[in-house]
């Protein structure tokens, strides 16, 4: 494996962090050529979640470029956002990140689980906090919740697709 380089097993396949960055700039070229604003806001809302696990903050600001198409030529916007989400991917995702992240996505459905089902869930989040088990451990409990609910929106994250199946402590040196 390269030095400095996070690399990621998922189902016996290996993905780097510089895989999910060329994924997801990928899916963004594709934004950047339909040349429409409801392609940049549908990019947004499914990659929030994957946004989010690298930094926060750029996160932020990428909505707010999204929310100023009506005050900025598309043609700016797109130039800004690319250049925003290409620094969004420069931080390293963390088992801290990653846990903010499943809060968010915890949001979204804990009402409606019912007592044990919201601690079985908590227990496994201090599970992978600790790195006792996998990110994909986890989010292979969250997914039939998605369906579950129906809940397209979460079903539609590429954090959900990138993210299954990772082995155990592979962020711990972050």
């Amino acid at each position: 494996m390269k030095e400095n380089q996070e690399y990621l097993d998922v189902e016996n396949q290996v993905i780097s962090e510089k895989d999910v960055k060329q994924y997801v700039l990928e899916r963004y070229s594709e934004v950047k050529q339909g040349q429409k604003i409801k392609n940049l806001v549908n990019f947004q809302t499914m990659n929030k979640y994957m946004i989010m696990a690298h930094d926060q903050e750029e996160l932020k600001k990428l909505g707010y470029i999204v929310a100023s198409y009506k005050k900025i030529p598309f043609s700016e916007i797109l130039d800004y956002y690319e250049k925003h989400l290409e620094k969004s991917f420069e931080k390293k995702p963390s088992v801290k990140k990653h846990t903010n992240v499943l809060l968010h996505v915890f949001g979204h459905f804990s009402k409606d689980l019912s007592r044990q089902e919201r601690k079985t869930l908590l227990d496994l989040l201090e599970q992978y906090r600790k790195e006792n088990i996998a990110l994909g451990k986890l989010l292979a409990e969250i997914h039939p919740i998605i369906f579950k609910f129906d809940n397209t929106y979460l079903a539609s994250q590429t954090y959900f697709l990138l993210y299954s199946n990772i082995a155990p402590g592979i962020f711990s040196n972050i």
